[in-house]
């Protein structure tokens, strides 16, 4: 039978020595919603979603809404009744059919599940044809529960830049979590969580930074994507706020230790969306698996 991974995840997964495992946990990748997950989607009140920009840029940034604004259509189709708000790099390119990855994460309990395929412009946000989906591990996932508030009067606001101010390196050095998109053959699109400890991502500069990959399902789905390509979004949600910073540069991943590699990002553009959602969250309880941090050695520099 075919391999559910394409080369550039085999070529990643040889690398770790995990391709053994890979296959075992790639036999629950499907290209239909079960009802569980339909279930799952139903209760969500937040989706990462990544995608290209019309200059073939990839971004993540994530959507809200009440339960019920993600609904299993039928088992093919996921459809969303929400969209990126203005000033996101993303509004112009999901009101057009586009190739997109999806995460959708429940940090009260630790879930994530993701879906990936073909999304169309609706009425009130877009549908997806689904292509992947699968659950994830609970690994990493800071235990959250959502406080909604109320939209701030003068809506989401975008300041867009071409690196990170020192603010944003501040936000960047303590942040527990982000989202990453990367892309595979033809362009498909894949969205994945990162968490750990404040500190784990390391700010080496105003447009650089690095984090470790830590041992995860062994699907190496990122990782695989970045073998065929470096481009790669992040978004870094503002867990307080409702804001989000986003994030569209190129990834390379260091391999000299194959059983801890870890990437190197160089920042291309930044865009700080606030007030982008009405959802906020309480504070994290950590998950225990977190591996310590290391103190830094780089000290954030100011531009």
């Amino acid at each position: 039978m075919p391999s559910t991974f394409h080369p550039g995840e085999r070529a990643a997964q040889a690398r770790a020595g995990v391709a053994d495992r890979a296959d075992h946990v790639g036999r629950s990748i499907g290209s239909t919603i079960p009802a569980v997950a339909a279930r799952f989607l139903t209760e969500r009140r937040m989706l990462v979603v990544g995608a290209a920009d019309r200059e073939g840029r990839l971004w993540a940034t994530a959507l809200t809404g009440e339960p019920g604004f993600l609904r299993a259509a039928d088992a093919s189709t996921l459809t969303v009744a929400a969209r990126p708000a203005p000033g996101d790099p993303l509004a112009e390119a999901l009101a057009s059919p586009a190739e997109v990855g999806t995460i959708a994460l429940d940090p009260a309990n630790r879930r994530r599940m993701r879906l990936n395929g073909r999304a169309a412009p609706t009425a009130e946000g877009f549908t997806v044809a689904a292509a992947q989906v699968y659950a994830n591990c609970p690994k990493y996932i800071q235990r959250r529960t959502p406080a909604p508030s109320p939209a701030h009067p003068g809506g989401a606001t975008a300041t867009a830049t071409d690196r990170l101010s020192t603010g944003q390196q501040l936000a960047v050095s303590t942040a527990d979590t982000f989202f990453v998109a990367s892309a595979g053959p033809d362009g498909r699109v894949d969205a994945s969580h990162r968490g750990g400890n404040p500190g784990f991502v390391r700010v080496l500069g105003p447009d650089r930074l690095r984090w470790p990959e830590y041992a995860g399902n062994a699907m190496y789905n990122t990782l695989g994507n970045l073998e065929l390509g470096p481009s790669a979004g992040l978004l870094l949600p503002d867990w307080e706020t409702g804001g989000s910073l986003l994030l569209t540069g190129r990834a390379t991943v260091d391999w000299s230790d194959p059983g801890a590699p870890a990437v190197d990002y160089a920042v291309d553009r930044v865009v700080e969306l606030a007030h982008a959602t009405a959802l906020t969250w309480s504070a994290p309880e950590f998950s225990p698996v977190n591996p310590p941090v290391a103190r830094p050695r780089h000290p954030i520099r100011p531009v």
